[in-house]
């Protein structure tokens, strides 16, 4: 089982190869690769994933953005009508964020003040 923040399934869509640093560059990408190979079951987690573990953010355990990343998780969980702690597999995941988000053009919405906004805004999904 791995956690998941639920804006992540919109930046997961979105990447390529553009990161805070070069180890969470690298495990982002890693992750993406490992999430379209094995198809895992996740739990969505409103705190620390495993793709937060090597963003510079991260400071012992603590998001200094939290409460800006706790926003874009939280219009993730309402627009796709999903719940903190539920567990699916990363395609429904991908599924749900693409019916309810992408489909509806919700992105500018729920994160257009992110700082890679420039690169998602302008960006065709990649699930």
């Amino acid at each position: 089982m791995v956690k998941l923040r639920p804006h992540h399934g919109l930046c997961t869509a979105f990447f390529c190869g553009h990161g805070y640093s070069a180890a969470f560059t690298r495990n982002l990408a890693e992750k993406i690769a490992w999430f379209h190979r094995e198809n895992p079951e996740i739990t969505l987690t409103v705190g620390e994933d495993c793709i937060c573990a090597c963003c510079p953010h991260n400071q012992s355990h603590v998001c200094d953005t939290a409460e800006q990343v706790r926003r874009y998780d939280t219009a993730v969980l309402h627009c796709c009508g999903l719940l903190p702690g539920q567990k699916m597999t990363w395609q429904a995941f991908c599924d749900a964020v693409h019916t309810h988000i992408f489909d509806r053009a919700l992105l500018p919405e729920i994160c257009g003040d992110c700082k890679w906004y420039s690169i998602c805004g302008s960006s065709e999904p990649t699930f």
